[in-house]
Formats: structure tokens, sequence, C-alpha cells
């Protein structure tokens, strides 16, 4: 299997609890807590681990809250590099409302980039080979908005391959400026992107505008319950999201993206990397909080996804030798 960095510049404590009832003012009590180490970049280095893959993870954490995040991924099957970070790493605090079944997610924005952690990150990455590089999630306050724009040229000049989920001025400045294998925006992120409201096909014919300039090879915008679309060269393909019960939205995103990359990072065809990363983030919707998803609810909704595409199962779904897709 190739290797891969997933990058995490602005990670996160990720807190989920429950709550009766949620109302203004008064004190709420609240159960069942617990905590993973999240933000974007870890998130995706979580699901990569759940599917059997041993991904590097490259990320700035800082503070008493830096040295829990630490303490939890140090738990997992990941091998890390921390850089110092002159700020506390942030708590994003996830509260299900038992009454209405509603969920509630607070994200604060997280400790200012100073001069020198950049260049750190870049620095590791230059001395460091991989195949592929994850770069995910909103950048640091005061973060240079190329800064996986600089990634990315570092990456090309590696012969390693760019992915990029990202939001904003960060996700613009990269697809105008770097070679980018994989972005992976959302319909919102890419209405953002266009700068007006689009329905499928418009997604799908914005994307392909975007790869016909040149720098982007793969657009995969996530359509939420509506499934998502594939775009490349040869034009787009569209594929429903399972029928899921619903628990928690959080890391849904992520999850996609993860278990997309460790299949490409597989081997896998990228057509069928993009059902396998939709199942995958249909199964972290089932699971509750901060879970982010399961390997066995992965390769079931997957399997489910190729007999209703008329792909017979012979028992391995993936020519590739991992647990995870056989």
């Amino acid at each position: 299997m190739k290797t891969i960095l997933a990058i995490s510049l602005n990670p996160a404590v990720d807190v989920s609890c429950e709550a009766e009832n949620i109302e203004p003012t008064i004190k709420i009590r609240t159960r069942n807590q617990v905590h993973h180490p999240g933000g974007c970049g870890v998130n995706v280095a979580r699901v990569i681990a759940e599917l059997g893959g041993k991904p590097e993870l490259l990320y700035l954490a800082g503070g008493a809250t830096g040295a829990l995040l630490k303490d939890s991924l140090d738990q997992l099957p990941i091998n890390q590099h921390h850089i110092a970070a002159s700020g506390a790493t942030r708590i994003s605090y996830t509260v299900h409302e038992l009454q209405s079944e509603v969920e509630y997610r607070f994200i604060p924005e997280g400790p200012a980039m100073v001069e020198g952690e950049l260049e750190q990150v870049l620095d590791y990455i230059n001395r460091i080979d991989f195949d592929y590089i994850v770069t995910t999630g909103s950048l640091p306050k005061d973060a240079p908005d190329d800064s996986y724009a600089q990634i990315a040229q570092i990456a090309a000049q590696k012969n390693a391959k760019l992915i990029l989920d990202s939001s904003g001025e960060a996700l613009r400045t990269t697809l105008d400026q770097a070679a980018v294998f994989l972005a992976k925006p959302s319909l919102e992120e890419m209405e953002q992107l266009v700068g007006k409201p689009l329905n499928r096909d418009q997604a799908g014919g914005a994307a392909m505008e975007i790869i016909s300039r040149g720098n982007t090879k793969n657009i995969v915008v996530s359509l939420g319950a509506q499934g998502a679309i594939l775009a490349q060269e040869s034009g787009v393909t569209y594929t429903a999201a399972p029928n899921v019960s619903i628990g928690s939205a959080v890391g849904a995103g992520d999850s996609f993206v993860g278990a997309m990359t460790f299949a490409i990072a597989a081997g896998v065809e990228i057509e069928e990397a993009f059902h396998f990363g939709v199942a995958a983030g249909s199964a972290a919707v089932m699971t509750m909080g901060t879970q982010l998803c399961r390997v066995e609810d992965v390769v079931r909704l997957y399997r489910e996804g190729r007999l209703l595409r008329g792909i017979a199962d012979d028992g391995r779904l993936l020519n590739v030798p991992n647990p995870a897709l056989r």
C-alpha cells in the first residue's frame, strides 16, 4: 500500500455528550461525555487507521489541550509528527438533544498561527517522501491563504499526489495555484467557490469547468443525503447515498476523504474508491458524537452498493491485500 501523510494545521479535541433538553440561561446537565482526537486531518488519519491502513499524521498542537490531543492519538495506530504550537489546541463541543433528536455543534476557530509554524510544516514535508498528502480542514487564524498551495507545490516537486478538502480562500487559492489530484468540496463549499446556488447537475458542470483549467485532476462534490458526484476529464459520475439511520453528522466528510484516500493508495481505481468513500461517509452518519465510521459498517454498505450497481459480490470486493476491502 502506498504511503499517506495527513496534515492537520488546526486540530481539535472533539467532545460530545447528551442532554435531555437544551434551553437558554439555565444550567444544562449533560451525560455520556466522550472525547476523541479531532480536526479534519486527524479524522482522516483515524479513518485510514480504522480501515487497516498505516497513515502518518503531521499536526500542530499546543497547551494543555494539545497534550490531551497527543495522549489520545498515542492510543491509536497512527504514526505521528507533532509540531509544538504557541496557542492552545481548540476544543470542539457537540451536544445531542434527546428530546428533539437535534445535534448542536460548537466549533471554535482555534489559536492563531505564528511565524515559524508553517515553515516547520513545510520543512518536514520537504524532508520526507510520501505518495499521497492529504490537506484538510480550515486554516488556523492568521495562516496565509496559500498555505495548502505551498504544501501542494512541494508535493508536486516530490511526485506526491495532493488530496484537498477545504473551503473558502484556502480552497480557491490552492485550486488556482497548485496541482491537485483530488479535491472534495461539499455542495455548499462549491457554491461559495462559484458564488451562486447550484443543483446537482450544475455542481457537476462547475467541477468540470475547474478541471478544464488543468490544475485539478478529479473533484468529488458531496451532496449530503443526496449522495455525491465525481468529476473527471472523462465526465461526471453520480451515486446516491445509502439509506441509513441517523446518529451524527460529525466527521462524515472526513470519513469520505479518509476512505477514498485509503482505497486509492491501495491501488483501487478512482471510480471504485469514490463509491467506497460514499459508503464510509454514510457509515459515519450512523455513529453517535465524534466516533466516525466503523469498518464493519463501511464494508457492509459498500457491498450493498456494489450489488445495487449490478456487480457480483465475490467476497473479496477489491483486489487489494487489506482486510477492510476483502
